[in-house]
C-alpha cells in the first residue's frame, strides 16, 4: 500500500514568528507523517532556501510560500502565497518594504509599553528576532517572560490587540495589491483562516468577493482547531465563490498542545485541493 498523502500548506519557523529554524520545522513535518509541507513566514521568503534543503534530504516536497498582511476595508487580513517565486524582484522589493513597515511598528509598540512602565520591549524582540521579521507574537512572549501576563493570549487581549494599549495600527499594503504581488511571482493566493476575522456573512461574502476579483484563488478551509462545523462553513464559502480549498496547521511552536505540524482533520470532498492549481 502507498503511503498517504499529509498537506500541511500554512506554518512558519524562525524567519517570522515560529520557534524553530527552517531545518527544525521541516525535520518536524517529516516526523509527523507530512508529505508536502509549505512554509509560509510573514511577509518573507528568508527561510525558504535552507527549508529547500532539508526538505530535499528527508524526502518531503517543499512547496514555497508565504503570508501576507492585506488591508481592507480597515480590516487586516493574511494572505498565503503559495508557488510562488522567491527570488522574483518585484516581489523582493515589496517585501522589503513590509520589512521597515515591521520595524517602525514594533518601535511604536515598545515606546506604548514603556508609557506603561514596561521597558525594554525593543530589545528583546530584535533580539529573539534576529534576521527575521519582527511580529506582535515576539512582544506577547517578551509581556509573558516578564512576567506581566500568563499567557501569549492574554497578552493580545491586555495590551497588544486592536483597541489596546500598546496596539499600532499598521499600514499594510491593500488586498488587491497583496494578491497581485503573489500572482506576478507566479502563485497561488490563498486567504488564510477565514473564520478567525470574525466577520458577519454579509461581510465575509464582500470580501470574498473583492478576494476573487482581485484574482484570489483558494480559501482554507481545514486549520487547526476547526471543528466540523468552522469546516462546513468555510467550504460552502468555497463553494459559493468558486475558490479551490487549502489546509494548514498554522504551526509557530512545539509548545502549543493543540497545534501541530500534519494534525489536520479530512480534507472536504466536494472541495477542489488547491495543489490542483500548482505546478
Amino acid at each position: 500500500m502507498s503511503t498517504p498523502e499529509v498537506y500541511d500548506l500554512h506554518c512558519h519557523s524562525k524567519a517570522s514568528d515560529g520557534v524553530l529554524s527552517a531545518t527544525e520545522l521541516v525535520q518536524r513535518a517529516q516526523l509527523q507523517g507530512v508529505t508536502t509541507l509549505a512554509l509560509t513566514d510573514h511577509d518573507t521568503v528568508a527561510g525558504l532556501a535552507e527549508a529547500r534543503t532539508c526538505a530535499d534530504a528527508v524526502g518531503i516536497s517543499l512547496i514555497n510560500g508565504m503570508e501576507l498582511s492585506a488591508n481592507w476595508k480597515s480590516h487586516c487580513f493574511h494572505i498565503v502565497g503559495l508557488g510562488i517565486d522567491p527570488t522574483f524582484p518585484p516581489l523582493l522589493a515589496s517585501l522589503e518594504s513590509m520589512q521597515i513597515t515591521r520595524d517602525q511598528r514594533a518601535a511604536k509598540i515598545a515606546d506604548k509599553l514603556a508609557k506603561k512602565r514596561i521597558p525594554g520591549a525593543l530589545e528583546y524582540v530584535q533580539q529573539k528576532a534576529g534576521e527575521g521579521m519582527i511580529t506582535r507574537t515576539h512582544f506577547a512572549d517578551f509581556l509573558v517572560s516578564q512576567h506581566h501576563v500568563d499567557t501569549q493570549q492574554e497578552a493580545f487581549d491586555r495590551y497588544l490587540g486592536k483597541g489596546k494599549s500598546a496596539f499600532v495600527a499598521t499600514e499594510w499594503p491593500e488586498l488587491e495589491q497583496a494578491i497581485s504581488w503573489i500572482t506576478s511571482a507566479g502563485g497561488v493566493a490563498v486567504l488564510a483562516h477565514p473564520l478567525r476575522y470574525k466577520l458577519t456573512a454579509a461581510w465575509m461574502k464582500r470580501v470574498l468577493a473583492t478576494f476573487k476579483e482581485a484574482g484570489g484563488q483558494a480559501i482554507e478551509v481545514v486549520v487547526s482547531r476547526m471543528n466540523a462545523d468552522d469546516i462546513k462553513l468555510a467550504s460552502h464559502y468555497a463553494m459559493q465563490f468558486e475558490l479551490a480549498g487549502s489546509m494548514g496547521s498554522d504551526f509557530h511552536s512545539p509548545a502549543n498542545q493543540w497545534v501541530e505540524l500534519g494534525r489536520l482533520a479530512p480534507f472536504p470532498d466536494k472541495i477542489k485541493p488547491v495543489w490542483e492549481l500548482l505546478n
